[in-house]
């Protein structure tokens, strides 16, 4: 009888599990803009099909991936793929990508100067000081000459891998979140797209210098091994990837965010 009683038990469970996977809660980790703005814009969509989207928003680089690698969050959505091959690297996490959202062209944006071409000797030029996002603002720099890298394709250099400096610049590195407020303090700043949204600045019209399209930086939704196989993980995965949420992207960001799907 108590074995009866027990496999009930167990088979119930199941059941539950079960319907809450497919008509449950995923919890994803998000910076505001434009990633949360995102996510706010498929929460009907994945309501549709019985799935309850929980955004939860940082406004750092580290958190929500160790977040998501001990289950606290589902998932996550905030970061490129060479940052988070990087920091599985460095923090030996067990991260999974589950598909690629959009582009955010990285910029560089100054409230002194017009273009790159008119840094003064010696101008102090700050860049995000996480190693990924640093070496893609530095990759930046030297594609508009204002630097010589060792390896101008090696997205993990840092300051130490400039081998000609012009113009002396000062390398700043700073919180990522902090660059938009550094404006005042420096000459010019490399900005994530997110970042300088969210402080009001526009990048097509405001960045005096911007990546191209064919960024290979693509946004992407992350999950641990277990989040991603859960039926409302592919919920999820369907609506960022859906010709709504492409339209969206298009009509809200007018390119300063592209979709990458």
């Amino acid at each position: 009888m108590k074995k009866t009683l027990l496999s009930l038990a167990v088979a119930a469970c199941a059941a539950l599990t079960c319907s809450a996977a497919q008509a449950g809660t995923v919890s994803v980790g998000a910076t505001p803009v434009p990633h949360a703005e995102i996510l706010e814009f498929v929460k009907p969509l994945v309501a549709e099909k019985g799935v309850d989207l929980q955004i939860v928003e940082f406004n750092d680089y580290v958190q929500p991936n160790l977040a998501t690698d001990d289950g606290e969050l589902n998932a996550n959505y905030y970061q490129h793929r060479p940052y988070l091959e990087t920091f599985i690297k460095d923090h030996g996490v067990n991260l999974v990508e589950v598909c690629g959202v959009h582009i955010e062209p990285m910029g560089v944006y100054s409230k002194s100067i017009k273009s790159l071409e008119e840094l003064p000797e010696g101008a102090t030029v700050a860049i995000p000081n996480d190693p990924t996002n640093g070496g893609r603002a530095l990759l930046l720099l030297a594609s508009a000459g204002a630097i010589t890298l060792a390896d101008p394709t090696d997205i993990t250099c840092t300051v130490m891998d400039i081998t000609e400096n012009p113009k002396d610049l000062d390398i700043r590195e700073l919180e990522a979140a902090q660059l938009p407020r550094s404006l005042d303090d420096v000459t010019a700043a490399v900005i994530n797209t997110n970042y300088a949204m969210a402080a009001g600045m526009v990048p097509g019209r405001d960045a005096i210098l911007i990546e191209g399209a064919d960024s290979p930086y693509v946004n992407i939704l992350v999950a641990n091994p277990d989040s991603a196989k859960l039926p409302d993980m592919k919920i999820l995965q369907e609506a960022l990837n859906s010709p709504e949420t492409r339209k969206f992207i298009e009509e809200k960001y007018q390119g300063a965010i592209l979709p990458a799907f």
